[in-house]
Order: C-alpha cells, then structure tokens, then sequence
C-alpha cells in the first residue's frame, strides 16, 4: 500500500521557495536552502519536485501573484485592474525580477516551458480573455476584434517594462495603457462620457 503524501511538506517547501526567492532572488536559489527552510530534506523535496525549475514554477502558481478576478460591468475600469495587478506583481521579487533567469533555464526544457505557460500565463490571460468577451457582449468592443492580439496590446507595454527597466511604471501606467489601447482599437469604453470611472474622478 503506497505511503500517502504528506500535503504539509508540500506547503512548508512552497512556502520556503516563495520566501527565499524574496530574499536571496532566483539565481541564488539552492535545493539546500528550501529543505533547510523547510524543514525538510532535498530527497523528500525531490520525491516531489524533480528541480529547482520546476519548484519555483509550482511556487508561482500557488501564489497567483498579479492575478486577479474583477468585473464591474466597464471595459476601461476592468483593464486598469487587470494592468495594475500585473504591474504591482511583475514589481514583486518573487514574480517579475525572476522571470528572465526562470525562462532562460526553462529554454532547453519545452516540457517544463509549457507547464509555465499553462500554469503561470494562462490564468492572467484567460481572465483577461473574460473581460474582452463581456466587453464585446456589451458593445464595448467590437465583436471582429482578435481578442488575443488586443490583449497582447495591453500586456505588452507592462511587461516590456517591467523586463527591461528602461523606464518607470508608476501608479498611473495601467490607466495609461489602457486608454491608449482603447483609443487605438476604438472601443467605445476608450470615448470620454462613456466610462462610469471618468465620472468618478
């Protein structure tokens, strides 16, 4: 009868990756660290984890940083949360500074590429995809829109900083992007009078 997994190994290790990588960044990473961290030893971790790869992969996945969830009913006002819960993610160490050494360890790995892409990626983008849907049911925006292009549109200006620090992104860059994106695409939520947020302001 196999011995069942112990879950509270699984935590303290996760939460010693999360914690670490906080401190010490990525690259300075070691599998002795996370076990003594931990609590643990490096063959209880490999028994889980076949590298440290695929430990800060799952770490990031449990954590969601930068991901969230929002629907007000307005296109312009739900892109800025998307963009802001990006940018102010990309800006913790334990997401954005490590993501550049993460990908280019994960270069020789397809394998455990695509299981970044699907656990990493896809939740902020598929929650993104929602919000262009609604939009586009409400005739904010165009229903012949390519939804993924407009949403590569949007994200790429908060990467593309936050990967290259060769500017800022202050408070105010996720309203930025988003209006000059739906300017651009001429969506209806990029008009003025036609967002409930510019009222409040």
């Amino acid at each position: 009868m196999a011995r069942r997994r112990d879950e509270r190994i699984d935590h303290a290790v996760l939460d010693a990756v999360s914690a670490l990588v906080r401190e010490v960044g990525y690259p300075a990473l070691t599998m002795e660290a996370i076990a003594a961290r931990a609590g643990t030893t490096k063959p209880a971790i490999r028994r889980r984890w076949q590298s440290r790869q695929q430990l800060v992969v799952a770490a990031m996945a449990r954590d969601r940083i930068g991901l969230t969830e929002i629907d007000t009913g307005c296109l312009h006002c739900d892109l800025v949360g998307h963009l802001e819960a990006l940018r102010t993610g990309l800006e913790d160490p334990a997401l954005g500074p490590a993501i550049p050494a993460l990908l280019a360890d994960l270069a020789d790995d397809p394998v455990l590429h695509e299981e970044f892409l699907a656990v990493l990626w896809e939740p902020r983008r598929q929650a993104c995809v929602a919000t262009l849907r609604k939009a586009q049911d409400r005739g904010e925006l165009e229903p012949s829109a390519d939804v993924d292009l407009v949403l590569d549109l949007f994200a790429a200006p908060v990467m593309f900083r936050a990967l290259f620090r060769h500017a800022p992104m202050g408070p105010d860059f996720a309203e930025l992007v988003t209006g000059a994106v739906l300017d651009g695409v001429g969506a209806t939520a990029g008009v003025p009078g036609r967002c409930p947020s510019r009222h409040l302001r």
